[in-house]
């Protein structure tokens, strides 16, 4: 069974509000994540149902996963910054969580905006070995292009999803540096409607085959 820890992780604008998520029932794996959410303007939290499966997913890979707010939303302190101050607080999550899980890789996923601002957080720390994009917003923000990030990489689209149609999606992909992998999952939007158990099980297997390798 999954438990859940409530975790206040210090930030130079005062605190980020986080979940810890854990999952005793299955081994730990020799990674930690952090998960990402969307657009705080339109209305995104940790507690975006995309987040919450990609945490729970990577939970039963074994891997212990935080979510956390960005500042302004929920407990978090501060004010939406335009995508600058989100990414300082991706990096200071990340500083936390390396201190909870002392030498012990991360992983950094995101969707939507937790996508578009994690992942060149990510592909630039050190400590980071994978990364995991859902519902990369290829067609409405100047996503990163990741083109000299040689990290083991996840996209997992929906092949409906209304902010990244499909030839923007495969335009972007084109240009991100191996080893990466892209499933697209037919008839279903940006948040991954109706299909989230597929999201899901494409993520644990995803993880649980970089593991193996």
């Amino acid at each position: 069974m999954a438990s859940v820890e409530q975790v206040d992780i210090p930030a130079p604008h005062g605190i980020l509000e986080g979940l810890l998520r854990v999952d005793a029932a299955v081994p730990p794996a020799p990674l930690a994540a952090l998960v990402c959410h969307p657009h705080p303007l339109g209305q995104g939290t940790m507690h975006n149902k995309v987040v919450f499966t990609l945490a729970k997913a990577l939970n039963a890979a074994g891997v212990p996963a935080l979510r956390f707010n960005f500042r302004g939303v929920g407990r978090s302190t501060g004010a939406y910054a335009n995508g600058i101050g989100e990414s300082e607080d991706v990096r200071t999550a990340l500083d936390w969580l390396a201190a909870r899980y002392p030498q012990t890789p991360l992983l950094l996923a995101g969707f939507s905006f937790g996508a578009w601002v994690g992942l060149p957080v990510g592909c630039a720390d050190a400590r980071v070995t994978h990364l995991l994009g859902a519902g990369v917003p290829t067609g409405t923000l100047d996503v990163a292009p990741l083109d000299e990030c040689r990290k083991p990489k996840l996209i997992v689209q929906g092949a409906q999803d209304e902010y990244s149609p499909l030839p923007a999606l495969h335009a972007w992909y084109a240009g991100v540096a191996e080893p990466k992998t892209l499933r697209v999952i037919d008839d279903t939007s940006h948040f991954f409607t109706g299909k989230l158990d597929e999201l899901a099980a494409i993520v644990t297997t995803w993880v649980r085959e970089r593991l193996r390798a």
